[in-house]
């Protein structure tokens, strides 16, 4: 069973499509297995786009992911990296055939609703980076 990382991006939540979008990969049979709603930090959405950092675009793109709330998902199924890559559709919305999410509900522009990992190692990484595992021993060490 994999997992995948899916953020559903501040234009998609202002446009108030978080649940058309779930309702998608719900509909498609993956889980959720975890699911949290929160304003990206400027600190995380530098590492997490630090593979971007030489572009033009990337104050651009740190000052979007920061604009607003976001909902991450961490969706598992058979083969969820690759169908939800699918489903999700061409990063450029003009590019994005219709039936996809971005073909779908993307507007011209550099807002594109949604990410999704492109690999097991991107999911593995993006996955930790935005649920870090949870220590008991800090939660057992504060009651002290």
């Amino acid at each position: 069973m994999e997992r995948t990382l899916v953020i559903i991006k501040p234009d998609g939540v202002r446009r108030h499509l978080i649940g058309r979008i779930i309702q998608r990969f719900e509909e498609k049979g993956f889980a959720i297995a975890e699911m949290k709603f929160a304003t990206m930090t400027e600190k995380l959405a530098k590492e997490h786009y630090q593979h971007l950092s030489n572009r033009s675009f990337f104050d651009d793109l740190i000052d979007y992911m920061t604009s607003g709330p976001v909902v991450y998902l961490v969706l598992t199924g058979e083969d969820v990296i690759d169908l939800v890559r699918k489903m999700v559709g061409a990063t450029k919305a003009a590019d994005a055939v219709p039936g996809t999410i971005r073909g779908d509900f993307a507007l011209p522009g550099t807002e594109n609703i949604i990410h999704a990992s492109d690999s097991r190692d991107a999911a593995n990484t993006e996955i930790t980076r935005f649920f870090p595992p949870f220590d008991t021993k800090k939660v057992e060490d504060a009651k002290k």
